[in-house]
């Protein structure tokens, strides 16, 4: 490896290490929280598992926001346009609160139709309705959290999020097992606990993050109308394709419940246990869809794709060496990780399954992942969006379904593992047809794939 390869080297791992703790704290109380619940019986760990497709819809909403925040403000920031950039983290903040209020009330609204669509039976859709809602407001908060957060890593600044991420993470581990058990003569909430104790985790972070946010002069208070005006369309551009990208995740976890739920109560339980381990375990995977972006936004700006080639060969081998060995080394330990997650003999065996199929595939899954990430900060929304679209529902979803139709839950963890590799050989070719396309540093705005 070249001097100058190691030095970009430690400048990528700069930047992602500490988005890569505060991912791994974040996602880890997540986990905890199932395996919380899964000690209060199977039905209660079903019925979140049910919520998860919804949940994941309120993320992949502001998941593609933040990706246009992050694109855009880096971008203004790379052609030294700063007060620029400080109205669109103003303008970000406002539109993407409100957009996830909106959504959150919707979702109470539909709650028993779709849950219902989901094949929730009527004592699971009473065990949901008293989660729905603390988990709603839960969710908004850890959205303006991830909004706040965004604007850091526009900035460059990726050690105050990933330091917030483990304090939420902690003030979440020691409210989880008070709130959902109870302590001394205070009785537990039992599952809406988890969601209540999700929620004051992220208020705290939000109480501090904001009083940053008012001294940090990255906001503006005038000029907010006719930057909506002037920049509405670009945002649009970028947010509205990387936010269709992000609802096709929910979309196809919905369906994918629905294909499970076919396979009975153990079997939703325990792939529920396994979407929480897939989010802990590509920790650096979502560290990097973090903190690459804004640098490649910078590049973007400045012109600079010789910086760019070698940013992305060197996140894409980091990607893939990681998730492989990770990836083989949980498959290796299946039984006792079932083991620490859930305590019901026949969860356990059938997560033991699931970790050993699809662990080891996420090494792919995890380039499709930055490939669709970096598409988004280098000028290519509708490449990512139609990647996002590819993955699932030709290679995942199809996949999925087969496996769970010919071998139960051994071919859902095969099918799964089999439309998880399908999925990055695809975005690796299609990310190599698009920079090779590139001619001289002239940005191909067609879109054409």
């Amino acid at each position: 490896m070249s001097q100058s390869e190691l030095s970009l080297g430690r400048q990528l791992w700069r930047q992602t290490w500490p988005m890569a703790l505060g991912v791994l704290s974040l996602l880890g109380f997540q986990l905890v929280d199932s395996a919380f619940i899964a000690r209060l019986g199977t039905a209660p760990l079903a019925a979140q598992s049910f919520t998860f497709p919804l949940s994941f819809l309120i993320i992949g909403v502001q998941v593609g926001l933040g990706i246009a925040i992050a694109a855009l403000i880096s971008r203004a920031l790379g052609a030294g346009e700063g007060q620029r950039a400080r109205r669109l983290g103003s303008l970000v903040l406002i539109t993407g609160s409100i957009a996830i209020a909106m959504l959150a009330g919707v979702l109470w609204g539909v709650q028993a139709r779709v849950f219902r669509l989901l094949g929730a039976d009527t004592a699971t859709l009473a065990l949901i309705h008293d989660y729905w809602g603390p988990q709603l407001l839960a969710a908004w908060l850890g959205a303006v959290l991830y909004f706040s957060y965004s604007l850091f890593r526009a900035h460059g600044d990726t050690r105050l999020p990933g330091k917030l991420m483990v304090l939420t993470s902690l003030v979440n581990l020691v409210l989880d097992p008070l709130l959902i058990f109870g302590v001394g003569p205070w009785p537990g909430l039992g599952l809406p606990g988890a969601a209540w104790a999700t929620a004051i985790a992220f208020a705290s972070g939000l109480l501090l993050i904001a009083r940053r946010l008012r001294h940090s002069g990255w906001l503006a208070r005038y000029g907010l109308t006719m930057e909506a005006r002037q920049s509405a369309g670009t945002f649009a551009g970028i947010a509205g394709p990387a936010m269709i990208s992000q609802l096709m995740p929910p979309l196809a976890a919905m369906l994918a419940t629905a294909i499970v739920a076919g396979l009975g109560e153990t079997v939703v339980a325990a792939w529920g246990l396994a979407v929480r381990l897939e989010t802990v375990s590509l920790m650096v995977v979502l560290a990097l869809t973090m903190s690459l972006p804004p640098w490649l936004g910078r590049c973007y700006g400045g012109n600079d794709w010789a910086q760019i080639r070698r940013l992305m060969a060197l996140a894409t081998r980091v990607v893939v060496i990681w998730q492989l060995g990770l990836g083989l080394a949980l498959a290796l330990s299946a039984p006792w990780v079932a083991a620490a997650l859930s305590g019901n003999p026949e969860v356990r065996d059938e997560l033991a399954v699931l970790i050993r199929g699809l662990l080891p595939s996420y090494a792919l899954l995890g380039v499709c992942m930055l490939v669709v990430s970096a598409a988004n900060a280098l000028g290519w929304p509708l490449r990512a969006m139609l990647m996002s679209c590819a993955r699932l529902f030709a290679c995942y979803l199809p996949c999925l379904w087969l496996g769970a139709q010919e071998g139960g839950v051994i071919g859902v963890a095969i099918g799964a593992a089999v439309g998880n590799c399908l999925a990055g050989g695809l975005a690796l070719g299609l990310y190599r047809r698009s920079i090779n396309g590139m001619k001289g540093g002239v940005v191909d705005s067609t879109e054409n794939c």
